[in-house]
This record gives structure tokens, C-alpha cells and sequence, in this order.
């Protein structure tokens, strides 16, 4: 029996060898990300509904396949659920997955009100009262539901539902996504064509840089590849315009146009891509003062993308400018910074300059090991800054974090971020944080 338990523990450890050493040699030629996903296809489990001969295993893979494909997938993003159920034929398949995703953090040297780290928020001047914290919450929990399949009369199509329980109290349910795509349309509750997610290094903080594009909205979105490295877009998307309107000299009024957006992108390897979006926008306020309804137009422009130098080596960029287009950009969107008061006349409002950076590099040390550093700003470029003083005039975001993939589907690392908030007057806020992630998917 001894002898027994002695070869089944050495059969193992040469297994898990022959194991490591294959995924050594794949690492030379595949991304860790695609190193990742084929170890998560191989594991999934597919039960077969319906009655007939089963399709063949490539028909099987196609579809299994289909799963991973999202161009507006984000890093948090829950992955491929591991149950399946698919139609005998592989023209149809269900999957109900999610992620149990806790985090937990400490600041010190200057705390944030928020569970993500916004340094919007950060108190300026300095606040004795706000100089240590400690939270933690589940609010990145999240179940979807995804339908894929393919038909003679609509050929492929994707239905998708997500929600997680960062709603109030961060643990109440709260609508995500919501969409269906019929080969190049899609309509429904999605994230918006002017942001790159796939453009931004990880975080474990569920905020994210501060100087990225970042916004989930009704639309309906044409997106058609040419080929396998030539794409674009192009969609309508419901407004939620932020206009710093007093209720004396102006007012607000019901936005009454679409968000125009569409982007271009070059894709020249697996998960290396360029892309160049751009908005248009009509953001309306009522003058109090002249007794009548005005609008202005705003736009803005990103330009985006990932590139790998070497395998293990991963570099992310987004950099986006313009005017009346804040409330897209990561802590712009807390503020109402789309159209601002005209203070030299009165009644009358001005779309103002932003920008927002986004900057990051990852490197896998294994294909489950992980280091990223992330950098990111935003600014508000008023025509009027002596005015005010006190007004958020720019941000700073630093992280560094590390991920250990302990199976394809269990996660943990831990990060530490800082935070510089600036106003006009030049005061200026500093917030750190250390926080930690734990995340299970199925």
C-alpha cells in the first residue's frame, strides 16, 4: 500500500512537470491571456440538450469559442461561464456563470470616502478627520446570463445580461449590461463605443484610472470588421449630459439628441490593436436671464491601444481631449464639468477643455503571475480659473499591483495606490491605499 501511495505521488509530480514544462514552451509563441483562455476552454464542462447525433468536436469548439469573443470586454469583466448547455447540433448554447469577488483596503496618509479610488474625492485642503481608513466590500460580485447561437435566418447572435451587487450600500443588485448582437448590430444597455477597456492595465480597485473613457449606455451600435485587422464602429448612445447649472442664471434642461460615436481600429497580433474613437454631442441648458433654451455642441477624441514589445510584456495607452464630453471620463463624470458657467455674462454657459490620460504596463513573470503599474490624469481646463479657486483643476493616479492566478478561475493579489487631487488656487489633497483582492469565478 505504501509502495502505492510513493508512485502515485511521484505520477503526479511528473505529470505536473510534463504540465509545466508544456506551458514553458507555449509562452514562447502565445500570450499568457491566450495561454489562459485555452487552459479555461479545455476545463469547461458541455451538456449536450436535445435529441439527434451530436456535432463534432470542432463544431463544439467553434461554439465554446464564441464565448471569449468581446471587443468591449473588460478586465473585471466575469469570464466564460464553466457550465454549458449546448444544442446536440452546436447551433445553440446557454451559459449562467459569475464571480465571487471580494476586496478589502486600508488608507492611510489620506483617506477617500469611496470604496473605488476616485481622487476626485480627495479633501482639499487636508482633513485631520480623514486620515486613516479601513473598508472592504463585495460590490464586484456579479452573475450573467449569456445565449450564443447561430440560425439560416439571422446567422450569429449573442444575447447577454449582467449584474452585480454594487448598487446601494454597495450589496444591492444592479443592472450591468444588458444586449443583444445580430451579426455586426448590437442594441441594448452596453458600454459605450468611445471607451477602450481593453486599452486599460488591470486594477484590483474597481474605479480604475481617472483619466480613462468609461460610460455604459443605451445604444444601438454598427461594428463590422473587413478583415482580421481592419474594424470599425459606429453607434447612437442615450445622453446623460452633467451641466453645472444654478437654478438663478440657468437651468437645466431634458437632453433631447443622441450621442453620436464611432471608432476606427488597426488589430495586428492577438490582443495588439490601435483605434481612434470619436463623439459628437448636443448638450442643451436654458438661459434664465434671456428667457430662452440654448445648446452647444460638444465633441471629444481618444486614441487607444495595447502593444506587446516581447510576450510577457504588455503596454496599455489611452489619451483623450475635448470639449463637453466630461462626463465619459473616469473622475470628471463625479463633477458637472460638460457645460460650465459664463462668469463675464450672465445666463449664458461654455462647454470647457478636459483631458484624460491612461497609462500601464504589465508583465508576466509566469502566464499566472502578474505585476502592472498604472498611471492616470485627468484635467479640467477652465476659461475662468481665477473664479474659482476651490474647483477641481486636476488628478492623479498611481497603482501597482500583483496577481496570482491560482487557477485559471481563482484570483488573488494586492495593490497599492495613491491618489493627488489640485485645485485652482494650487491646494492641493494626497490619499493612499493598500488593498487586496480575492475572486473566485465559475
Amino acid at each position: 500500500m505504501r509502495m502505492r501511495a510513493i508512485l502515485f505521488v511521484m505520477a503526479a509530480l511528473a505529470a505536473m512537470t510534463l504540465q509545466a514544462k508544456d506551458i514553458d514552451t507555449k509562452m514562447a509563441t502565445m500570450t499568457p491571456e491566450k495561454i489562459n483562455a485555452e487552459m479555461m476552454k479545455d476545463g469547461h464542462k458541455v451538456v449536450m440538450v436535445g435529441n439527434g447525433e451530436s456535432a463534432s468536436e470542432d463544431s463544439v469548439r467553434r461554439m465554446i469559442d464564441m464565448f471569449y469573443v468581446d471587443q468591449f470586454h473588460h478586465f473585471q469583466d466575469p469570464l466564460a461561464p464553466y457550465f454549458l448547455l449546448m444544442s446536440r447540433d452546436a447551433t445553440l448554447a446557454m451559459g449562467v456563470g459569475g464571480a465571487v469577488r471580494m476586496r478589502g483596503w486600508a488608507d492611510f496618509d489620506g483617506a477617500i470616502p469611496a470604496n473605488g479610488f476616485a481622487p476626485y474625492l480627495i479633501p482639499v485642503p487636508s482633513s485631520p478627520t480623514m486620515r486613516r481608513r479601513i473598508g472592504g466590500t463585495p460590490g464586484g460580485t456579479s452573475i450573467f446570463f449569456r445565449v450564443i447561437g447561430t440560425n439560416t435566418a439571422v446567422k450569429d447572435f449573442n444575447a447577454y445580461i449582467q449584474c452585480d451587487f454594487s448598487g446601494i450600500d454597495d450589496v444591492g443588485f444592479k443592472l450591468k449590461k444588458a444586449y443583444v448582437t445580430i451579426q455586426d448590430w448590437t442594441v441594448g444597455y452596453a458600454t459605450s463605443t468611445f471607451a477602450d477597456p481593453a486599452a486599460e492595465a488591470p486594477t484590483i480597485d474597481g474605479a480604475g484610472a481617472n483619466g480613462k473613457a468609461t460610460r455604459t449606455s443605451m445604444l444601438v451600435r454598427w461594428m463590422h470588421s473587413f478583415n482580421p485587422r481592419w474594424s470599425m464602429a459606429a453607434s447612437v448612445e442615450m445622453p446623460s449630459s452633467h451641466v453645472d447649472a444654478d437654478g438663478v442664471k440657468t437651468r437645466r434642461l431634458y437632453d433631447w439628441m443622441p450621442d453620436y460615436v464611432a471608432f476606427g481600429q488597426y488589430t495586428w497580433s492577438h490582443e495588439q490593436h490601435i483605434r481612434l474613437a470619436g463623439i459628437l454631442r448636443t448638450i442643451p441648458y436654458r438661459d434664465l436671464v434671456a428667457g430662452s433654451n440654448r445648446a452647444l455642441i460638444g465633441w471629444g477624441a481618444q486614441l487607444s491601444g495595447i502593444i506587446r514589445p516581447v510576450i510577457p510584456l504588455a503596454l496599455y495607452a489611452e489619451v483623450n481631449g475635448g470639449r463637453g464630453y466630461s462626463s465619459y471620463m473616469g473622475d470628471l463624470s463625479i463633477g458637472n464639468y460638460d457645460l460650465v458657467a459664463e462668469p463675464s455674462t450672465p445666463g449664458r454657459m461654455y462647454a470647457p477643455w478636459a483631458m484624460g490620460v491612461n497609462v500601464g504596463a504589465k508583465y508576466n513573470f509566469r502566464y499566472n503571475v502578474y505585476l502592472c503599474a498604472v498611471y492616470g490624469h485627468a484635467r479640467y481646463f477652465s476659461d475662468h480659473a481665477t473664479l474659482m479657486p476651490d474647483d477641481y483643476h486636476c488628478g492623479n493616479y498611481y497603482a501597482a499591483n500583483i496577481f496570482w492566478d491560482i487557477t485559471p478561475r481563482l484570483q488573488v493579489g494586492a495593490e497599492y495606490l495613491r491618489g493627488e487631487r489640485r485645485n485652482f488656487s494650487g491646494e492641493h489633497g494626497t490619499a493612499n491605499r493598500v488593498d487586496i483582492l480575492f475572486q473566485f469565478a465559475f
